[in-house]
């Protein structure tokens, strides 16, 4: 542990560097931490603060332009890839979404403060259009304040912080064990929170071509959008579609308790359409069944006939509203 230290004293700077843009990368390593021990160790002279200031918001502007990059190019699918990816569940990016259309860009300005959000603001901005000057306003004193906070913390508990530090210096190897052993414990509780939610929403799903199927037979369906506000004004619905705007009941409460209900959305695993559908058939809608792979399973199965001729066959929902 004084091997550690002694490394933090000496190469400080690159270390708060590295380990901020790690973990803005969206890997679970917690950077906040580091900056309250590297403001504690800067009260003492032992650290530079506006060394450590500097670093730790290069590496957060460096990660978040490449996120807005990334959103601004490839859209919902690259924050379809980071829950992917991410150990929280999968639903983060339709609980963050709406809120981010609400706030707009300010919400950058304490993003990093809330878990899941931090990683999922930058490629949402870059998704829903944000300029780069509006941007990069909001995503630079969001960094500076995230990382001053953790460095102000520091500061002022620098007794505190420094005595525990002496204590890990004299437990040695013990310490960097208990300090891996907590990390570890970190992730594991992150990876087991996430394999409880896809449990909770395990249920039958109904394929494309078992859709094509039941269109064929002369079934009445009633496609039900699950995905949030934002996600529909990203990606049109599904025609006809009702749309869920978190009221799922409500949408569906004129309707026959034994309607065929298809719920999709296009996050992964079709967690949020899988819950939408199981609240439904808690309610006693016991025929409403999530959409394998989604509105994109959808579109590409059915999108491309929606652009025939009028008045050739085709196989394309017809929706009850």
């Amino acid at each position: 542990m004084a091997n550690l230290l002694t490394l933090l004293q000496e190469y400080g700077v690159f270390i708060v560097f590295a380990i901020v843009l790690i973990e803005q990368m969206g890997l679970p390593i917690p950077a906040f931490p580091l900056l309250i021990v590297s403001g504690a160790l800067a009260v003492t002279g032992q650290l530079h603060w506006g060394g450590i200031l500097g670093a730790a918001l290069l590496a957060c502007s460096i990660s978040d332009f490449f996120w807005f990059r990334a959103g601004r190019r490839y859209g919902r699918r690259i924050l379809k890839l980071l829950c992917r990816i991410s150990l929280s569940p999968d639903y983060c990016v339709s609980q963050t979404e709406d809120n981010f259309r609400r706030w707009g860009p300010k919400s950058l300005l304490v993003a990093k403060f809330i878990p899941g959000f931090n990683t999922i603001a930058p490629p949402m901005s870059g998704a829903m259009g944000t300029s780069y000057p509006r941007f990069l306003g909001f995503s630079v004193p969001g960094g500076l304040i995230w990382s001053g906070s953790g460095i102000a913390i520091g500061a002022y508990f620098h007794q505190s912080i420094d005595q525990v530090l002496d204590i890990l210096a004299t437990m040695g190897g013990t310490a960097l064990m208990v300090l891996g052993a907590l990390l570890t414990l970190f992730v594991l509780f992150k990876y087991v929170e996430r394999k409880r939610f896809q449990r909770a929403v395990q249920m039958e799903r109904v394929t494309v071509d078992e859709l094509r199927q039941l269109l064929s037979e002369g079934h009445d369906l009633v496609m039900v959008d699950a995905r949030s506000a934002t996600a529909q004004s990203l990606d049109p619905p599904v025609p006809g579609a009702l749309l869920v705007n978190g009221d799922p009941m409500g949408v569906i409460a004129a309707l026959p308790k034994d309607t065929r209900i298809i719920v999709y959305c296009s996050c992964p695993n079709d967690v949020t359409a899988a819950h939408v559908a199981k609240q439904m058939m808690a309610s006693g809608y016991t025929h409403a069944k999530p959409l394998h792979g989604g509105l994109e399973a959808w579109n590409s199965a059915f999108a491309h006939e929606l652009r025939r001729p009028r008045g050739e066959e085709g196989t394309v929902p017809s929706m009850a509203s």
